[in-house]
């Protein structure tokens, strides 16, 4: 920022001040930006020719789809998109995780409102366990605070 030394008005003791961006030092940094990247990127490509061998890795299998469990402040239980009750929880889940995946070895994903009482969340946990799904994850909000 800049100030205004003399002109009309005012006392020879006041300074006004100029409030125009001077843009020069700005375009001066840009422009030696430019010509370091200029220069750099020639020297950043790979110019020595290899020939590689091929790829004998198998690709790997895709995890199966995760399950997640979701509680609500009045009570409501899901499985995925589906609603379901606490007594038939361990029988729908089976159902939804399919013959082909093992309930034992399964990890089971649990997400509740912050309102729901800890009894509550306490019941599903212990169907869970009751029904031999061990491997239980809690999904939270991650917050940048």
């Amino acid at each position: 920022m800049g100030a205004k030394m003399s002109g009309s008005g005012g006392s020879r003791y006041e300074t006004d001040q100029n409030a125009d961006i001077n843009v020069t030092p700005f375009v001066d940094v840009m422009l030696v930006l430019l010509i370091i990247f200029m220069v750099a990127a020639p020297m950043a490509a790979v110019t020595v020719e290899v020939t590689l061998p091929p790829a004998v890795a198998k690709p790997g299998v895709n995890p199966p789809k995760p399950v997640y469990i979701s509680l609500q402040t009045n009570g409501r239980l899901f499985i995925q998109d589906n609603e379901t009750d606490l007594p038939s929880l361990g029988d729908d889940l089976r159902r939804s995780l399919g013959e082909k995946r093992n309930p034992t070895r399964e990890r089971i994903f649990i997400r509740a409102d912050r309102d729901v009482e800890y009894g509550d969340f306490m019941g599903v946990m212990n169907m869970l366990q009751d029904n031999g799904f061990y491997s239980v994850a809690l999904v939270g909000e991650d917050r940048n605070t």
